[in-house]
């Protein structure tokens, strides 16, 4: 977390480019991602460089005699006027041409635009990103993830962010291994592969002493997709800034039927797709569409969950609530494949303020490995009341905080939480109940209240049971409408 007078300057920065005409949070991050990125390659550069006069050999070398204008170290100590013409008419015609060297990164850069407005800003621009020790890390990341909060705070595009504490306690619940291959469909500013990446790294400090695990981890262990050209070059610089040297962050459209090749490659998938989306039938993969007959994204992700884990892979993801317990048959399909055909693990009810101010539709985390045999035993219930900020579009810190009882519960699922009562806040399921209520897996259909409860139930919680019911009855109406049509 960056405090303190670095905080201070990022913010400055950030108010400058607001009063100097761009105000789209976007393009101020990606504007710093490209000067990030010409520092880094500049880094890149020194090293190689010393690499060449112990060695003899010349290898990684960015820069040629005749560009040495281009450098980070050279032109950050020109006059703002001179600095900005060096940018703006080399630096990134520059960029645009190392798309073939083969590097995530180089292959996002290739359309790069420099839009700053002034060589007084970018001079700002420069001096505060100089001043940062990128080689650290830490710094370096927490940066960048500041950076990534203002997106949320602007209140612009904030559906690109997963909360951060949500993102981490998914990733502790599914405990990534060094061996895994790791994945995310829908990976936007590549979120939880960094929080995978980092779990790795504190639970497996070995993973970068030994050659062999070093090579998977900076190269084949993480991959990401999105279909947006500013989320893939953030999330990519994301993770570079991270520690992660080349991660496979690519264009696709996951549920188009051009990205339908893949199939059975990945050990975890975690992922917060796209809510509340339809498609089109003749774009959506017909893979999928086999799986389960239906235009709405968040189904189409989960089977698209499905076709990418390997037998024995795992997932946490996050649902609309309306996937547990939708009375469509597309609902029901999706849910009896979890159930029946896979292995469901947990299911942990989110409270429907976590997504505010940007929307307040109630969520679940779905926990679950692909076996293709079946094997779902007793499936493990948590209603998370509160998670350590208030519920409403504020979102201030509060003392309440479910999420360390969720994850010590959690790794409990097979032992002493078997034994707790359904009027408890978490709680295990036989099949055999889940089956017998045509595998509804809303918490509510198990929960058991006390008195106590029923009289003084929360308002919210009031409140989100009239949208379930509100929701049960329009998909009832359209299926009705549908079969007299």
């Amino acid at each position: 977390m960056i405090t303190g007078e670095l905080k201070s300057k990022v913010d400055r920065v950030w108010d400058a480019f607001w009063s100097g005409g761009i105000s789209n949070p976007l393009e101020v991050i990606e504007q710093i991602t490209y000067l990030l990125f010409i520092r880094r390659l500049d880094d890149l550069n020194i090293l190689a460089e010393k690499k060449a006069h112990r060695t003899g050999k010349s290898e990684g070398i960015v820069f040629g005699p005749d560009q040495q204008d281009l450098r980070w170290s050279r032109f950050k100590n020109d006059e703002p006027a001179v600095m900005y013409k060096t940018i703006a008419d080399k630096v990134f015609p520059f960029l645009r041409t190392l798309g073939g060297d083969g590097s995530t990164y180089s292959h996002h850069m290739k359309d790069a635009r420099f839009t700053i407005p002034t060589p007084q800003l970018l001079s700002r621009v420069v001096d505060m990103l100089d001043g940062i020790p990128m080689a650290d890390r830490d710094t370096s990341g927490d940066l960048y993830e500041y950076l990534l909060s203002k997106i949320a705070t602007a209140g612009v595009n904030g559906q690109f962010r997963t909360p951060r504490h949500i993102i981490k306690l998914m990733v502790d619940m599914v405990a990534p291994q060094p061996s895994d291959e790791i994945c995310d469909p829908a990976c936007g500013t590549a979120g939880f592969l960094i929080a995978a990446a980092e779990y790795v790294r504190q639970q497996h400090p070995g993973v970068l002493t030994d050659a062999a695990q070093r090579k998977h981890f900076h190269a084949s262990m993480f991959h990401g997709y999105d279909f947006d050209g500013t989320m893939l070059r953030i999330g990519s610089m994301n993770m570079l800034l991270h520690g992660v040297e080349s991660p496979d962050i690519r264009y696709r459209d996951s549920l188009s039927e051009g990205a339908s090749g893949e199939s059975e490659k990945y050990t975890l998938v975690l992922a917060n797709p796209p809510f509340a989306g339809t498609l089109d039938y003749e774009s959506t993969s017909k893979d999928l569409q086999r799986v389960v007959k239906t235009k709405k994204t968040e189904l189409l992700f989960l089977a698209l969950f499905l076709k990418l884990l390997k037998p024995g892979g795992r997932a946490a993801v996050i649902v609309p609530e309306g996937v547990l317990f939708g009375p469509s048959t597309a609902h029901k399909v999706m849910r009896r494949i979890l159930v029946e055909d896979q292995k469901l693990d947990g299911i942990v009810k989110l409270p429907s303020g976590v997504f505010r101010p940007y929307a307040g539709v109630s969520t679940a985390i779905l926990l679950f490995t692909k076996t293709n045999s079946g094997g779902t035993e007793d499936v493990w219930f948590y209603d998370v009341k509160a998670d350590g900020f208030s519920l409403d579009d504020k979102r201030t810190p509060v003392e309440a905080n479910d999420l360390p009882d969720v994850l010590t519960r959690w790794t409990n699922r097979n032992t002493t939480e078997r034994k707790r009562e359904r009027t408890d806040r978490s709680f295990c399921v036989p099949k055999a109940d889940i089956v017998a209520q045509k595998y509804d897996l809303s918490l509510n259909r198990y929960k058991e209240l006390v008195h106590a409860e029923l009289d003084h139930r929360p308002p919210l919680e009031i409140v989100a049971d009239m949208e379930k019911l509100q929701m049960e009855i329009a998909h009832g109406l359209s299926e009705l409408k549908a079969m007299l049509s």
